[in-house]
């Protein structure tokens, strides 16, 4: 094929021209071969080089835009120009590399670099120029037909689809760390190649540094992304790119995800190496070059000692690297990190030398907050990092971390208030009257006290948001008792905090022996190393007493509930905030439901009750909003209203508490079982056993479901397995078809979704744009878009013969979940699958491999639950604010100063009033100018003169202005509206699954079979 004919196929634009390209490219040279040495100067050998001429293709230019667009079209025109804007300085940044930098040090004489250091700095550098200019040429040919066609997505598909894209980028990315530590060397040893770099960034308009410039490849896919989902926000459905534009997503997310873990493994190895050339303890070397070694986490903390008052002693920054089963500690050391001419840091980032300052095994670190009480052992000796001298526990048991002023000033104001009540008593004894000396007085200063204590308990929780406190093993004493110590890190945000404490959490489960390993992939014989960040098996445990195993599991669901008394390293390691419902049936004559809590790290049950009939599913339902509130509503969801339990009749039941009070019944006009509910914002939607689906309507101005408002829709003559509801409307599952039921006018339409009328669609799970469905026979996975309704694509879930019992020859799938980026697998063998989808606005293709976990029921996996829940905006904020003190006490503060300002009126003459008794004075306005706290009940705002607030003469001497107390109060100002807007959601997620016992695959394993109802909970790290 001439060089004519790529152009040509390339111009076309479409996936056939560019596959085309592709094989014709192969047939020529590899395209695809990989090469072992990076330092192999003929590194360009194996690639075809097209050069571009931009007089016969000229880059993509918009044309003027015509008249009667809408507003859609004129803003994806606008999205199209950045498309091409970015595009060409994307272009013009390679080339500059290559003809600013690389071509002038290839062409140097005498040499400033050797051939075999350019290559590897440059490395597939000018491969990356080729894809895109490829790229460019069939972008121009499809702007020029813009204002016709409109469609951009299949373009990106074309493009970026081909292993070709994967294959340079991913040898670019691996090769960047390299690329910059020989940039950082020669620029040390090299004073030209320094020089050189000074004046080429000099000499540029924009000023920008070539490690600027080389690691725009990096950033690329992720620009790729954010535009294209302003194109897709912007196009309706309906339109012929949305499909298009929704599979460009789905490449361009999986090709960042891949190239980003890519990155990951390899700068974690470069870390792992670097500290491992800083060990001089052979013993850790050894562990540190072990494969098994993975580093989890590592960042930059600042360690602070304090001394016995809380004062500051010293701080110094510290390189902490927790690893898979140790946590590590290093000097950072300065005068090493820059060696050489002081320039080369603005020029490429230097990494800094470690040394190692000490080392533990994870499981023996612990995480402790301040004012927490540790438990000691006699036969420990603590001490505090940094300081020589050791110190045991103090008279009552406790050891003050951190600042130990604060909780040291907390349990100062406990034992002030308990004297002042005990004052209170002793002032209500008094025989005469006095207007500033009385009970009232001694209850405001009781409240003054509580609302300090608040501030301090204010004050620790906001030390713990940026402070982490670890409790580390170290070297027995010469009596050989074993000595712990404790260090004192200030992280650089309250989500740096979340992080190390999630973390290490999460790697001590990974310890365990059910999470060594906890999954394998089986396309490639359990090669395939699992990832950290692979669900790891938190806990098992049995649902209902031993005397009700005869019930099966049928349904559960996640009701979630803030709870704003969680502590904070609760909220980083605990499960995601609310209850959990599990509904099991026997016979046709009882049923039983169980509440969990899970605001721990393992669930508690806290409520048992039974049912006349079996439970056949659960629907949890949210409280309807009206417009006004949903323009209103920013992060958080609205408040839960019911939850509704149905069997052949549908209970609604009060969802705020784990009372689990039966607010509604109602039964089935048809009078057959209910087999599934789904709800939108006005309509209850029921499957039944007999083909239709039964529609209720809210009643007006209620939550509440109006029986008598029941219409059907007539699905099939099969029963109706699964409702799934899809934007405004629900879709409904009968034998091999579905139907689309739209949410007002009920109007339905219908698509074969299995070629056999006999096999039924079991189970329908939605992400992004396609929804997964699993049938009642065999093991595929069918995967279908939402709004065109077209089959995307087909998998089939394998499981190795070994993990199957004996008589069981295929897989049945029996339960479907997608979260955090996985869709979860169930089957009748009791085995679990996951396989990776994308988590953007994509199509939820299946984009790599699977993976089957060892933990596994005996029995069919009844149901898998998705938990999560965003972790409150208060435990994100670094500094305490005196709004949440306010609103929590300001009810009882207004209560005390009503009945303190009650008693002064009826004193001043109110015909009940005593008489006027003796005032005891003050000389002073207010008591702010003397030492010690000021007691007041009143808040801040109370100093301006309102219709209800107090006159205070000179003579009484007012008490209640705590707000002159800056110690207090001045806290600066709240956070704005723009930081509002930014603030970052920390999301904490975890799946549990049901069925019958529990099981390990492993070959070693030996655990006994279990028949007993059991739940699995799988945790997943937090993401932010």
């Amino acid at each position: 094929m001439t060089r004519k004919n790529l152009m040509k196929a390339a111009r076309n634009g479409t996936k056939d021209g560019l596959e085309k390209t592709k094989i014709a490219m192969m047939r020529k040279v590899s395209f695809l071969s990989k090469k072992d040495c990076t330092d192999d100067i003929e590194e360009d050998s194996g690639y075809l080089d097209v050069t571009v001429s931009e007089l016969k293709h000229p880059p993509p230019q918009l044309s003027p835009m015509p008249e009667g667009l809408s507003s859609q079209q004129v803003v994806r025109r606008h999205i199209l120009g950045s498309i091409i804007q970015s595009e060409r300085s994307y272009l013009d940044s390679l080339k500059r590399i290559l003809l600013e930098y690389k071509k002038p040090l290839m062409e140097a004489e005498p040499r400033i670099l050797s051939l075999k250091k350019i290559q590897p700095v440059f490395y597939r550098l000018k491969e990356i120029l080729q894809c895109h200019s490829m790229f460019q040429i069939a972008l121009a040919s499809r702007v020029a037909e813009w204002d016709n066609t409109e469609k951009i997505g299949d373009l990106f598909v074309a493009s970026f689809s081909k292993s070709m894209v994967l294959d340079v980028y991913s040898d670019y990315v691996n090769n960047f760390t390299n690329a910059m530590g020989l940039i950082k060397k020669a620029c040390m040893s090299k004073p030209a190649f320094l020089e050189f770099l000074k004046k080429k960034q000099a000499a540029s308009t924009d000023r920008i540094t070539l490690y600027g410039l080389m690691v725009k490849p990096i950033q690329r896919f992720p620009q790729f992304i954010l535009l294209l989902q302003d194109m897709l926000k912007n196009t309706p459905v309906g339109h012929q790119d949305r499909l298009p534009l929704q599979l460009a997503l789905t490449e361009l997310e999986t090709l960042a995800e891949k190239l980003n873990e890519q990155k990951r493994l390899a700068e974690q190895l470069a870390e792992i190496q670097q500290l491992t050339r800083s060990v001089s303890d052979r013993n850790l070397s050894k562990q540190l070059n072990s494969d098994q070694k993975q580093l989890i986490l590592s960042e930059t903390l600042i360690e602070t000692v304090y001394g016995e008052k809380g004062q500051v002693l010293k701080s110094k920054e510290r390189k902490v690297f927790l690893l898979n089963d140790m946590l590590i500690c290093a000097n950072i050391n300065p005068s090493d990190c820059f060696v050489g001419p002081p320039d080369i840091s603005s020029l490429v980032p230097i990494g800094p030398k470690y040394a190692v300052k000490w080392s533990a095994p994870l499981l023996q670190v612990q995480v402790v907050e301040v004012g927490q009480e540790t438990p000691q052992r006699k036969d420990s000796i603590y001490q505090q990092s940094g300081s020589k001298r050791l110190s045991s526990t103090n008279s009552q048991g406790k050891l003050f971390l951190g600042p130990p002023r604060l909780y040291q000033d907390l349990q100062e104001l406990q034992h002030d208030l308990s004297v002042v009540e005990e004052v209170t008593l002793l002032v209500g004894t008094l025989q005469g009257s006095y207007q500033n000396l009385n009970t009232t007085v001694g209850q405001d200063w009781c409240m003054a006290l509580q609302r300090l204590i608040r501030i301090k308990e204010d004050e620790i929780q906001c030390a713990n948001k940026c402070r982490l406190r670890l409790m580390v093993p170290g070297k027995p004493d010469k009596s050989g008792r074993p000595v712990s110590f404790t260090v004192v890190f200030s992280t650089p945000s309250p989500i740096s905090k979340i992080s190390w404490v999630n973390r290490l959490h999460l790697a001590k489960i990974a310890l365990r022996d059910e999470n060594l390993p906890g999954w394998v992939c089986v396309e490639d014989d359990e090669k395939t190393k699992p990832p950290f960040w692979c669900p790891l098996l938190a806990c098992q445990l049995a649902v209902f007493t031993p005397k009700m195993q005869d019930l099966k599991l049928q349904a559960a669901l996640y009701n979630p509930v803030h709870c704003s008394l969680l502590g904070f390293s609760a909220a980083s390691t605990s499960l995601p905030q609310g209850y959990l419902w599990v509904a099991s049936g026997g016979d046709d004559s009882h049923g039983q439901v169980e509440i969990f809590s899970l605001n721990r790290p393992t669930p508690r049950s806290v409520k048992s009750f039974s049912l006349a009939s079996p439970v056949l599913c659960l629907e949890y339902i949210t409280e309807p909003s009206t417009d006004e509130e949903l323009e209103t509503q920013t992060s958080e969801r609205k408040a839960l209203d019911t939850l509704c339990v149905c069997f052949s009749s549908i209970l609604v039941y009060g969802s705020v508490d784990t009372a689990a009070q039966c607010l509604l019944t109602f039964c089935n006009p048809e009078g057959c079982p209910v087999l599934c509910l789904k709800h939108s914002a006005n309509f209850l939607f029921a499957g039944l056993s007999n083909g239709k689906v039964a529609v209720y309507n809210r009643k007006s101005g209620e939550g509440f479901w109006d029986p008598d408002s029941c219409r059907h829709v007539v699905i099939g003559c099969a029963p109706v397995l699964k409702l799934l509801q899809i934007d405004e409307c629900v879709w409904a599952s009968c034998a091999n078809q579905v139907s689309v039921i739209e949410g007002s006018s009920l109007r339905t339409q219908s698509f074969e979704v299995h070629p056999d009328p006999m096999v039924s669609v079991t189970h329908m799970v939605r992400a992004g744009g396609g929804v997964w469905m699993a049938f009642s026979e065999g093991s595929s996975l069918r995967l279908f878009h939402t709004e065109t309704l077209e089959h995307l694509q087909e998998i089939n879930i394998s499981t190795p013969s070994a993990y199957l019992s004996r008589g069981q020859k295929s897989v049945c799938v029996t339960s479907l979940l997608i979260c955090q980026g996985l869709l979860w697998v169930g089957t009748a063998q009791g085995i679990i699958v996951t396989l990776p989808v994308p988590r953007l606005e994509g199509i939820p293709k299946i984009t790599g491999k699977g993976m089957t976990s060892l933990n596994a029921h005996n029995g069919p996996v009844e149901f898998l639950v998705a938990t999560s829940s965003i972790l409150s905006q208060d435990f994100l904020k670094r500094d305490s604010t005196t709004e949440g003190v306010d609103s929590s006490g300001g009810g009882e503060d207004k209560k005390v100063r009503n009945s303190s300002q009650e008693s002064l009126q009826q004193a001043d003459g109110s015909p009940q009033a005593k008489a006027k008794g003796v005032l005891l004075q003050y000389h002073l306005r207010s008591t702010s100018q003397l030492p010690g706290k000021l007691l007041t009940a009143r808040p801040e705002e109370s100093s301006d003169s309102t219709q209800d607030s107090l006159e205070h003469t000179l003579e009484d001497g007012s008490i209640y202005e705590l707000s002159d107390d800056p110690e207090v109060w001045v806290r600066g100002p709240g956070p704005s509206s723009k930081e509002a807007a930014r603030r970052e959601k920390v999301t904490s997620a975890a799946v549990i699954s049901g069925g019958k016992g529990f099981r390990r695959l492993a070959k070693s394993s030996n655990s006994p079979d279990s028949s007993e109802n059991t739940l699995m909970v799988w945790q997943l790290p937090i993401t932010v």
